[in-house]
């Protein structure tokens, strides 16, 4: 509005237009007059600013009394946030639904895997692995300077059957404590010693059942890494 009544008077006053030239003639009578007219510029602009600010307060004024206005404002962006809730949690959902399926998938392998463990756990060279070592009855004092984490199929067993959340829930995992048990003994043993070498053997053994089951356990980890990054695209 300002700017307007500016524009209005800037083209109503020839003196914005020739001061530069009444100045230069000396011309007292435009000089006086300009000053006069800049004057009555500064008093019209002084009572814009007073009508602007009466405006102003005359809507604020008028937004206190009308709280409804503010409420209904409240109760669309409330709508707005139910709206988006219902997409969130869509999304929750199907995130829970695609964990729940992928474990219940893993779940198949570990249970695959466990085919493998009994077979060879069965196997009659298994026996010195299928418990913890007794290494004070054995009189092993320096076993535990050169084993860092000590397994055995035991161990593994009850993590595999662990029914209260604690057990294995990766099927690499298994595989990792498996190979640990032979590579211990391996690693404790000499090469010549019988537990060496029973170890050593079996654990050609156990690599060759775990190369069939592999290609399951890649497909699987794929899956899961397409499914986080869609996961991950959808946030």
């Amino acid at each position: 509005m300002i700017s307007y009544q500016m524009e209005t008077l800037n083209a109503s006053t020839p003196y914005f237009r020739n001061v530069g030239l009444g100045l230069a003639e000396g011309n007292a009578a435009e000089v006086e007059g300009f000053r006069c007219s800049v004057d009555d510029i500064f008093t019209k602009v002084d009572k814009l600013e007073q009508r602007v600010n009466e405006v102003e307060k005359f809507y604020l004024t008028t937004s206190k009394k009308q709280p409804n206005t503010s409420k209904g404002s409240s109760i669309m962006k409330d709508k707005g946030k139910e709206k988006h809730v219902p997409s969130i949690k869509k999304q929750q959902q199907g995130a829970s639904r695609r964990e729940a399926v992928a474990a219940k998938r893993m779940q198949e392998l570990i249970h695959q895997f466990g085919t493998i463990f009994r077979q060879i756990t069965q196997h009659k060279w298994a026996w010195p692995f299928m418990h913890p070592v007794d290494v004070e009855g054995l009189g092993l004092h320096d076993y535990y300077e050169v084993i860092d984490r000590p397994m055995d199929f035991s161990t593994i067993k009850n993590q595999m059957e662990a029914k209260d959340g604690t057990g294995y829930k990766n099927v690499r995992d298994i595989y990792v404590d498996m190979r640990l048990v032979f590579k211990n003994a391996m690693n404790y043993n000499d090469e010549k010693s019988d537990v060496h070498v029973m170890a050593k053997t079996l654990l050609a053994k156990f690599e060759e059942k775990w190369l069939q089951l592999l290609p399951k356990v890649t497909e699987e980890e794929k899956r899961l890494e397409e499914g986080e990054t869609e996961a991950q695209l959808n946030l």
